[in-house]
């Protein structure tokens, strides 16, 4: 029984640790990839294709939606640099983000030209404050011209 007790035990310590995450390692664990970029990019296109701009707009913007995972969000913005969507800041929906500066770079104003470029669709570098480290990083933004919308989500490196 003694013997029983001593393997239960340590069963339930290793367990226990095992759902000890470290921050940090959570934070690492919650970025997206290049690739999860891109495909998240192609749902939304999909679904504003398919809903149209009202609900897609309701959809990209839902914190707790499917357009929102981990430091991954869609960003939907007019050919003016409107914000019509930001699925991780909803102070930025509806204002004209075009002037906006991240180090040395306007990045909305890039997306509009990636958006605009005979491909309609690429990468925008800049640096960014990434809401779950709280700190200044690299960003990198994969945009799509969806109609006359611009569509992007963006990768901390």
């Amino acid at each position: 029984m003694k013997m029983f007790a001593k393997m239960l035990t340590s069963l339930l310590l290793i367990v226990g640790l095992g759902w000890t995450v470290p921050a940090a390692a959570q934070a690492q664990a919650a970025r997206g990839t290049a690739d999860d970029a891109v495909a998240m990019v192609k749902r939304a296109a999909a679904y504003l294709n398919k809903n149209g701009k009202d609900k897609a707009v309701a959809a990209f913007n839902d914190p707790a939606g499917e357009f929102v995972a981990g430091d991954l969000y869609v960003i939907m913005l007019d050919e003016k640099g409107v914000a019509l969507a930001h699925g991780q800041n909803p102070r930025m929906v509806n204002k004209n983000l075009m002037e906006i500066m991240a180090g040395d770079v306007y990045p909305i104003k890039e997306m509009i030209k990636v958006g605009n470029s005979s491909a309609g669709y690429g990468w925008v570098k800049y640096q960014w404050p990434n809401s779950i480290s709280k700190k200044m990083e690299a960003k990198s933004t994969y945009v799509e011209r969806v109609g006359e919308y611009y569509l992007g989500v963006g990768v901390y490196h």
